[in-house]
């Protein structure tokens, strides 16, 4: 691709090597059997990039994402279940119950986690499975029942209740909760310490 694109900013149909990355399958056909005006290739880069700029700069991902690009932001909780001011209510994905002190984790590589504590975070990946050995339970924002860290979080035996918007922001760490992997209930039993 980077070779194809060489040619491409050689001939001046598009600035950057890697802004053939942004065009699709259809138009790099194009580009490559017709001659087009380079202003018009430079112009939809130039918009896509911008798009993807402002796409950078959102806090907030949707927890599921249409195809017509509508997307939810709340979590998973049941209208007909009730959160008392100690309780935040989710998604379960993962069985079992158990208190543990809160850890909230935003880059894996940057934390250990002691034994016992409650791994909480946006959203895993691979990269967060060494960190699972550890944790006593998942508190995620964002997932669902086959994400990778509910999968992980049942593979490893550790209740897991995903879908809870802000969590991250809502618990602290060092903070003591009872995570109920089997009703989605996660449980604020004390403050964080000073």
């Amino acid at each position: 691709m980077l070779d194809e694109g060489q040619k491409l900013v050689d001939s001046g149909t598009i600035d950057s090597v890697h802004d053939v990355f942004v065009l699709f399958d259809d138009e790099l056909t194009t580009l490559g059997t017709k001659t087009s005006e380079s202003q018009v290739w430079q112009k939809v880069v130039a918009d896509r990039q911008a798009v993807m700029d402002r796409e950078r700069k959102r806090t907030r991902i949707p927890r599921v994402l249409l195809s017509d690009g509508f997307g939810f932001y709340g979590g998973a909780a049941s209208p007909n279940r009730e959160a008392s001011e100690n309780a935040l209510i989710g998604e379960p994905v993962s069985p079992g119950c158990v208190q543990g002190k809160v850890r909230i984790v935003v880059d894996p590589s940057q934390t250990r986690l002691s034994p016992g504590e409650v791994l909480v975070c946006h959203g895993t990946d691979p990269s967060w499975t060494p960190l699972f050995l550890s944790a006593c339970a998942l508190v995620m924002e964002v997932g669902g029942l086959m994400t990778h860290g509910s999968v992980v979080a049942r593979e490893y035996g550790i209740p897991a209740v995903v879908g809870l918007e802000k969590v991250t922001e809502r618990l602290k760490t060092g903070q003591l909760i009872r995570v109920d992997g089997s009703s989605g209930v996660v449980e604020i039993l004390a403050k964080a310490p000073n």
